[in-house]
């Protein structure tokens, strides 16, 4: 970059930037078809202190997003589990801004303070990463049912992470973070703090705590005529939002909020919480050539709160395959779904809705989308991929606006996305 790179080098600093564009389409359902256009252009500045004042064991990071492009999700296809990980509002924004210590023998524990998107270390499955689907990363369930969707992409939250490995196989993971994103949960989060400089301190706090389960630990070794271990890593995790929620059908004197005489003020209802399991697994590794691999994943995430959350479960699962071909050594090809299921609170809404108005208002049950994706690595800094969805009972049966008296019916979509590393 112009001599940058070693310019920043001398002073213990890295820069990078990303830049992902993709065009996707439906060319069946969805409440019209067509393509879209999608960006991201992300930026990371990181300090490595003991190359920049031989203070060991601390990292500043500050990363930015430039989002531009359309969005297929909210301009076609109406659904809950949103087509591409990169979909937001065009925006240029700050993302995080954190500054990392290293504590103990062996870096056995690290703490992170300052603003913080949790997708980049909670709830992750590592093997679902590949895929382009947004719930493949931040899961559906906190997506709809925390405050501004959760402290995820494009948005971050101030707080506090402490990771701690007591054991080599053993992490533990535990963050307090401000209860919601943005300032104001009224309206679009994102255009709430539309530069990502807010810095909201306000209202509750979210914590979140997460165990971590690795195999081979951390130093394990491989003597020679053993064939690699089948790696494996899981986590189970629980996280409390203190901020308040309002109830998914009835209002504030206890009468549905479809009812003419309601008030439209929602019940409040303290608190929410949820728990979950993630599971990365290697299943089978070739014998001819280590580099090819079959990974599975799962991710269930559940809350019985369901009075006062639109999605009360929520599944990702799906296989890998690295590999695939013949020397074709850092390519992928994945296959995955999603299942999101909508709470029967929200759903006795619908009916309730149908029952005063006599419009036709299909009762919400569920969504699901299948994925199958292919990244083609062209160079080190260059990658292709394909990429196919089918979405089944989108919006989990949601009336078509553009025809307001059938369901949106199901959609294909179509489209391929370019990563380019500088």
């Amino acid at each position: 970059m112009w001599g940058l790179r070693t310019l920043l080098s001398h002073y213990g600093m890295s820069f990078a930037v990303q830049e992902t564009s993709e065009v996707f389409g439906n060319v069946t359902g969805g409440g019209k078809q067509g393509l879209d256009y999608g960006g991201l252009t992300q930026m990371v500045l990181q300090l490595d202190t003991q190359r920049a004042f031989r203070w060991y064991g601390g990292t500043f990071n500050a990363s930015a997003l430039w989002i531009h492009g359309m969005n297929l999700s909210a301009d076609n296809l109406l659904t809950l589990q949103t087509a591409s990980g990169i979909e937001a509002d065009s925006s240029l924004r700050l993302w995080e801004l954190w500054y990392q210590q290293k504590f103990l023998e062996e870096d056995r524990l690290d703490i992170k303070i300052g603003q913080q998107s949790l997708d980049q270390e909670f709830m992750v499955s590592n093997n679902a990463l590949y895929f382009v689907n947004t719930m493949f990363g931040w899961p559906m369930l906190p997506s709809a049912d925390l405050p501004g969707g959760g402290p995820a992409y494009p948005l971050s939250a101030l707080g506090l992470r402490v990771r701690a490995r007591p054991v080599d196989p053993l992490n533990l993971l535990l963050g307090v973070f401000n209860g919601s994103p943005v300032l104001n949960n009224r309206g679009d989060p994102q255009q709430q703090n539309p530069s990502g400089t807010s810095f909201a301190l306000n209202g509750g706090a979210l914590a979140i705590l997460e165990l971590q389960y690795s195999y081979p630990a951390l130093g394990s070794m491989v003597y020679p005529g053993e064939s690699q271990p089948l790696a494996k890593l899981y986590r189970i995790g629980v996280w409390y939002d203190t901020e308040a929620f309002a109830d998914q059908r009835f209002d504030n004197t206890g009468l549905s909020l479809a009812n003419p005489a309601s008030t439209g003020i929602p019940q409040t209802h303290h608190g929410d919480y949820s728990i979950y399991a993630v599971a990365d697994q290697m299943v089978w590794r070739s014998e001819a050539d280590p580099n090819r691999t079959v990974s599975v994943f799962g991710r269930v995430m559940g809350t019985p709160e369901g009075d006062r959350n639109l999605i009360d479960f929520s599944l990702n699962a799906g296989f890998v395959i690295r590999d695939p071909f013949p020397y074709r050594t850092a390519d992928t090809f994945g296959f995955g779904l999603g299942y999101a299921h909508v709470s029967s609170r929200a759903a006795a809404l619908d009916h309730d809705v149908f029952t005063y108005t006599g419009a036709f208002t299909p009762v919400r049950r569920s969504e699901t989308y299948l994925e199958a994706t292919y990244q083609y690595q062209v160079t080190p800094w260059w990658q292709l991929q394909p990429d196919i969805q089918y979405v089944i009972n989108p919006g989990a049966g949601i009336a078509n606006p553009n025809a307001p008296t059938e369901r949106v019916k199901n959609e294909l979509v179509l489209g391929i996305r370019t990563t380019m590393l500088f």
